[in-house]
């Protein structure tokens, strides 16, 4: 049971405080909260749950915005944890974006939506189909009226309709044109070491779907390869029965968009570009000279392609050259190279020198490449879409298909 919940800002302001039970938690918490913060840094905002020396507490960090809950008594911490993920995802979902601002023009808003998912410390309501009959979103119209009449409520008169064996679904969609979207998006993370041996490569997927379907449809997705598939996860419309049998997805789907599952395909052997680095010192300076190029043929173009990576504290100045995009030095000494699309009739070089300093012969700390890319149209991992199944539908739907594969935590050692 939770008795409390904060959200911070990024300077540690305490923007919302929602107290859950008849047992008040004094905000003095807050402060010790920040204090450690503070004082032990990143890894102390990587801990989810802490104990402090009065309560347990969970912390979700979205955009700069610290969720905050607290409790003294036993409890399962990942319902605490998996509720305020839920949180900050129907705040990004009601006001459109999720940063200070956002939360202070809206906060009627945000506490009645609070009001609403949690009862007395426990997780009530958290389908944003059903809040959004509960609960208007935010618009125009509605704050002009909340500043002329003075009532800024946005709590409907009228209860939701009863939707309990499909809670994720409003009970009255209705489309003249009835369409689904179905979006495969992948991330590779990737380690290379500094001989250029891929030590590690794996891919992590969504399958994210955009429905606009009328009445109560059913729907039936299927791949030509599901057993490349670990680590899978499913929105809870998904009929768990189906895929344990035979891997396919029976679902009832919300309205609108959502993310069905997401997988991970491990153990990858190659990755679609290459970034080759060398850097020679001696007598102060520092030469460095990177290749990119196309290890493989994707079938589609990558676009977007970026190399970055941090100087280390010993350079004192960096001049740095390429045949094919731009590079910048920014302000924290990270160097950005800008490439885009790699030409076909040449491949895209950065090169130039390091001037250490003063003292120093050579360079003893060598930098970690960042490489970031796109691929349309394209699933790396090789997950095929067999087919889509649509029943319960007053009329033949439009079905799209699309594949999106992009850099991850893509690192090159040197």
């Amino acid at each position: 049971m939770l008795q409390c919940i904060f959200l911070l800002s990024d300077s540690g302001e305490v923007m919302l405080e929602k107290q859950l039970t008849g047992h008040r938690v004094d905000r003095s918490i807050c402060a010790w909260f920040w204090e450690q913060s503070i004082s032990q840094g990143d890894s102390f905002k990587l801990q989810p749950v802490i104990a402090s020396p009065t309560h347990y507490l969970f912390q979700v960090v979205r955009e700069g915005i610290t969720f905050l809950a607290c409790t003294q008594v036993e409890m399962p911490p990942l319902m605490a944890i998996e509720f305020l993920c839920r949180v900050a995802d129907v705040l990004s979902d009601y006001l459109g974006a999720l940063n200070e601002d956002v939360i202070k023009d809206n906060f009627i808003i945000v506490y009645e939506l609070l009001d609403e998912m949690i009862d007395n410390g426990f997780p009530l309501t958290t389908e944003p189909n059903i809040l959004r009959d509960i609960i208007a979103p935010p618009n125009i119209v509605s704050k002009v009226l909340s500043v002329v009449t003075g009532n800024s409520s946005n709590v409907s008169e009228t209860l939701p309709g009863a939707t309990s064996f499909v809670p994720w679904r409003t009970t009255d969609a209705k489309y003249s044109n009835n369409e689904v979207y179905i979006d495969l998006v992948e991330e590779m993370d990737a380690t290379i070491n500094r001989d250029g041996v891929l030590v590690k490569c794996e891919i992590y997927g969504e399958v994210q779907v955009n429905s606009h379907l009328s009445g109560l449809p059913d729907l039936t997705l299927s791949f030509t390869n599901p057993s490349i598939l670990d680590d899978v996860r499913f929105h809870p419309c998904v009929r768990f029965r189906p895929w344990e049998s035979h891997q396919i997805l029976s679902f009832v789907p919300p309205d609108g968009q959502f993310k069905l599952m997401s997988y991970r395909v491990k153990k990858l052997k190659t990755t679609p570009i290459y970034v080759k680095p060398r850097l020679t010192s001696d007598a102060g300076t520092c030469h460095v000279h990177v290749l990119v190029g196309t290890r493989n043929d994707a079938g589609k173009t990558i676009d977007s392609i970026t190399v970055q990576f941090q100087l280390p504290e010993c350079i004192l100045s960096a001049d740095l050259t390429s045949n094919h995009g731009t590079v910048n030095i920014l302000a924290n000494k990270t160097c950005m190279w800008s490439i885009g699309r790699i030409p076909k009739d040449k491949a895209p070089s950065m090169s130039g020198t390091l001037v250490l300093e003063t003292g120093l012969e050579r360079l003893h700390v060598f930098p970690t490449f960042q490489v970031a890319f796109r691929i349309m149209g394209v699933a790396l991992s090789g997950l095929q879409i067999d087919k889509l199944d649509l029943k319960n539908l007053p009329n033949r739907p439009y079905k799209g298909f699309r594949a999106l594969t992009r850099a991850g935590e893509f690192e090159v050692r040197s």
